[in-house]
């Protein structure tokens, strides 16, 4: 479904549209960018308690048949033979003359011949393409970016909201479970009808994604919804999840990572399967690698009262430019300024730079993230 302006839908607009929902555009999607609640409340609530956000514009992609887990290993950067069936993968799609970031994704491996794939929205349509042009006969890609929904559960309270509704909980961080839910049919092998529980998220915080059948969306947003009032759950817009991943030093492509930006740059070398025989990309990134990346993401945080935003100038001194802010925004958890930036790698952490903030020289501390301490990794 799509608004007028050819934005596409997420199958629980309606739900946003009841509760007050604001909404902007991302990766071509009409998303909730904060409800009447506000951003600040909103992640609050996910620190403290449980919210729940809808994050259906985030890429499906199946990859099946013999050999799928082998044909994903051989392109994407990370190792899948790291994790066995079960488990979940951050991995990096790179482009493989340059090195350069395409996309960070999620791989989900049932199997050896079943790995979903969770692109960013606004890069599915390139992941698809480029996995499609070198897919072997025998296999088969279905791109589902507008079959599933998928919505998160974050919060210290996530367990119970999800035991309530007799849903897996519980299980280690970046696996997941398979489950029936509420008089659903009986499901038969890999049917639809399966709510899948990823203990997975992008807010720091322990949390669940739970991917749905597009008609079933809004059925197991209302039952959230309902179990978590007794736990304080709050909708929550994607201003609230971008402020609680800028707080952990989450990047976010598009923005601190790009298909400018290699894994050695963007902080995410420990995403490299650098062991793999091969893997798109890694002969350009092993000679980067030996010889030392330029630049690296880093936090940057306020000594005053400045806020950074994206595009912002960093400066060494007033007339010495280092680069530009990449992320940045008030921290909620803090109450102060913070941001990341893709500094030359002779800026140590602790150093002092500037950024202009309309036209006025504010102090921040160069640190490594995350800026706040979580649970998300706690048993």
């Amino acid at each position: 479904m799509s608004n007028d302006s050819g934005q596409k839908q997420s199958p629980l607009h309606e739900r946003h549209v009841a509760l007050g929902a604001k909404f902007s555009e991302f990766g071509g999607w009409a998303m909730p960018l904060e409800y009447s609640t506000g951003i600040v409340k909103e992640h609050t609530a996910v620190r403290e308690a449980v919210g729940v956000f809808d994050v259906s514009h985030l890429g499906k992609v199946l990859v099946s048949g013999p050999g799928a887990k082998e044909f994903v290993n051989a392109t994407l950067s990370n190792d899948l033979d790291r994790i066995s069936p079960g488990k979940a993968q951050y991995t990096l799609c790179c482009d493989p003359e340059t090195g350069g970031i395409v996309d960070d994704l999620i791989a989900y491996l049932s199997d050896d011949e079943h790995v979903l794939l969770v692109p960013n929205a606004a890069n599915t349509e390139e992941v698809v393409r480029r996995l499609s042009a070198e897919l072997p006969e025998e296999l088969k890609l279905v791109d589902h970016h507008h079959d599933y929904a998928v919505l998160a559960v974050q919060g210290p309270k996530s367990d119970e909201v999800l035991e309530t509704l007799g849903l897996p909980a519980g299980h280690d961080y970046m696996t997941f479970e398979e489950a029936r839910w509420r008089g659903w049919p009986t499901p038969t092998e890999h049917d639809e009808a399966l709510v899948v529980v990823c203990r997975t998220g992008y807010t720091g915080e322990r949390g669940y994604e739970l991917i749905v059948r597009n008609d079933q969306a809004a059925e197991v947003w209302d039952a959230l919804l309902a179990a978590g009032a007794e736990h304080g759950i709050t909708p929550c817009g994607l201003g609230a999840r971008d402020t609680l991943r800028t707080e952990m030093g989450y990047p976010l492509h598009g923005q601190d990572l790009t298909p400018e930006t290699t894994p050695l740059e963007g902080g995410v070398g420990w995403a490299v399967g650098w062991s793999k025989e091969r893997f798109w990309g890694k002969e350009v990134l092993a000679a980067l690698k030996a010889e030392g990346a330029p630049r690296v993401l880093r936090g940057l945080i306020a000594n005053g009262r400045g806020i950074p935003r994206p595009g912002m100038s960093v400066t060494l001194t007033e007339h010495i430019p280092l680069a530009d802010v990449t992320s940045g925004t008030f921290s909620p958890t803090l109450r102060k300024g913070i941001g990341l930036a893709l500094l030359p790698t002779m800026v140590e952490v602790g150093a002092e730079v500037g950024v202009d903030i309309r036209g006025r020289r504010e102090i921040f501390t160069v640190v490594k993230p995350p800026f706040v301490d979580t649970s998300v990794r706690e048993d």
